[in-house]
């Protein structure tokens, strides 16, 4: 019997005479829900540890081992407290593992999945009434607040909903006006980190015998899946996602708003929290560190800068997702796009050789909606997977997510997406590889990032403009460009890549307010210097499909 088992056994209550809760991977809080109200001596959990879903896509090692110590410290943490706990191994649709307990049991009480995929999953369950759906009390605002700052018009606005739930809320609002006049400080969080202060260091764990089992299992039945294992960066308990969020409080959120968008080779972190991962697993809930957040006398630019991207960003793009039923049904006057057959690799093959095989079965997940509103479908390079591309911005954020499992908000937006958009990278294809890399990726919030915002790949339906930069912002915001054999200003091709982008797609750009001065700006280039703008990006990406390094001399040679 395994470590985890025995422990369990000898923790587990009587299961007779109780009521039982599906609880799902990322739903792992006894704060809210029926877990929160019932009392743990009439209560029974059901928690499916599931290596059918872990096998749809390639997924980064520390994620799958994040999820599974969580489950099972979760498992016994409510174990302690009197709660019968029912642990299924299986490696099958969560419906043809659930049904049969159902059917024992009885009806299953579960809260309402945040992801879209396992809602189809659940759906002949609900439907035939062996498991009953409530409210998902983990997220900060429902549907008609989504609808109030809407107002029934398109595009959907991020800013205009922030107001809505800032003055539903009363968060860091004083006589019904935002404290600091204005809602959000983001102009003022944009300086360059020189190495004071001093970076937040990441809290570290002494892996117990449950999470170094899972270590062993990590090790033994997903060699193939990519990314460095690292049990003592891994959270496992409540204990632990409580001891993150206090170092979070102490060492980061005093100077996370000044330094939010710099990026740095000395730190992954700089200020950032790193508490996504927990929040979208619910071992740290999303009221709590909002109240905290607001509670602590830290500088206005950084209290609010954090609160944005929880009941701001974080809230939005859920909406957004379950709206549009993950983009396969967008508004009138948005074309939906087709929806992929199985789950993508983002890459895996082109990196490895190998080709990834999700299980066969009749309910296996889709790839998800394929839309490209500027007609970008290139693959993902070996770049993105380690293979050196020469450009050390790239390289060093991409060996960073493959050793943590993480990088910030500003690396994956201005770094990975900015070169994943300035090289008509398909919009698909990236979105997958973000959802294989990244610890705290789940369809309702990968996809509205990558599809929606970090590629513009639905246009303009809920961002304004495409995220993109040349050279310049990446050395401004960054010291990646002091270590790499690109000088910024003069052979770097992310400037001519630039500009060859928004010559391809002038026309889709050409009626976007927000572009018109800088499609200005390219017109003046002329056609000479357009032509080599364009042979740039065309040995850029020759290269980087090739799984070789970009040439030093790429922008002279193209001359």
């Amino acid at each position: 019997m395994s470590t985890f088992r025995r422990a369990l056994k000898d923790r587990n209550p009587d299961p007779a005479r109780r009521r039982w809760v599906f609880v799902p991977y990322d739903q792992l809080s006894a704060q809210i829900g029926p877990l929160a109200r019932w009392e743990p001596e009439d209560t029974g959990i059901v928690i499916v540890e599931n290596g059918w879903k872990a096998a749809q896509r390639p997924y980064h090692r520390q994620k799958l081992a994040l999820i599974l110590a969580n489950m099972r410290h979760f498992a016994l943490e409510q174990a302690e407290r009197g709660v019968a706990v029912r642990y299924v191994h299986g490696a099958a649709p969560y419906r043809d593992l659930l049904a049969p307990i159902a059917d024992e049991l009885g009806p299953l009480t579960v809260m309402r999945p945040a992801e879209r995929a396992l809602r189809v999953d659940l759906a002949p369950l609900i439907e035939d009434g062996r498991l009953h759906e409530v409210e998902h009390e983990g997220w900060l605002t429902d549907p008609a607040t989504f609808d109030r700052a809407a107002k029934g018009k398109l595009p959907w606005r991020m800013d205009a909903f922030y107001r809505e739930v800032r003055q539903r809320t009363g968060l860091l609002m004083a006589a019904g006006k935002p404290v600091g006049s204005k809602y959000s400080h983001d102009a003022d969080n944009r300086q360059p980190w020189s190495g004071e202060p001093p970076a937040a260091e990441p809290v570290t764990f002494e892996p117990d015998d449950i999470t170094t089992e899972v270590g062993e299992i990590i090790r033994r039945h997903f060699e193939a899946h990519p990314g460095r294992l690292d049990l003592e960066s891994l959270p496992a308990t409540a204990a632990d996602a409580e001891r993150v969020w206090a170092w979070a409080k102490r060492a980061c959120l005093p100077d996370f708003g000044p330094y939010e968008d710099a990026m740095s080779v000395r730190s992954t972190t700089l200020f950032h929290t790193r508490v996504s991962p927990l929040l979208n697993i619910h071992r740290l809930l999303p009221r709590q560190v909002v109240d905290d957040a607001a509670a602590l006398p830290l500088p206005l630019s950084s209290q609010e800068g954090f609160i944005r991207q929880v009941i701001g960003w974080r809230e939005f793009m859920r909406h957004v997702h379950e709206r549009t039923d993950g983009f396969r049904d967008l508004p009138d006057g948005w074309p939906s796009g087709a929806v992929a057959d199985g789950p993508g690799d983002g890459g895996y093959e082109a990196w490895s050789g190998v080709r990834w095989e999700p299980p066969e079965d009749d309910v296996a997940e889709d790839g998800g909606a394929t839309p490209s509103y500027l007609g970008a479908g290139s693959g993902v390079p070996p770049a993105f997977w380690g293979a050196k591309s020469g450009l050390a911005c790239l390289d060093r954020v991409v060996q960073d997510v493959w050793q943590e499992a993480y990088s910030h908000h500003i690396t994956r937006l201005m770094v990975l997406g900015n070169l994943g958009t300035l090289l008509d990278l398909s919009p698909r294809a990236l979105t997958d590889w973000f959802w294989v890399a990244y610890a705290d990726a789940y369809d309702w919030v990968v996809e509205p990032n990558v599809l929606g915002m970090a590629t513009f790949g639905l246009g303009p339906l809920f961002v304004t403009k495409p995220y993109v930069s040349g050279a310049a912002y990446i050395d401004k915001m960054s010291d990646y460009c002091k270590g790499c054999r690109f000088h910024p200003k003069k052979t770097c091709p992310i400037t001519p890549m630039y500009w060859s982008f928004l010559g391809r797609h002038e026309r889709k750009l050409a009626d976007n307010p927000r572009m018109k001065l800088i499609l200005a700006s390219w017109r003046k280039r002329g056609e000479e210097q357009q032509a080599h703008d364009d042979r740039v990006f065309g040995a850029v990406i020759r290269a980087l499909e090739a799984g070789e390094e970009v040439p030093s001399t790429v922008v002279t040679s193209a001359r």
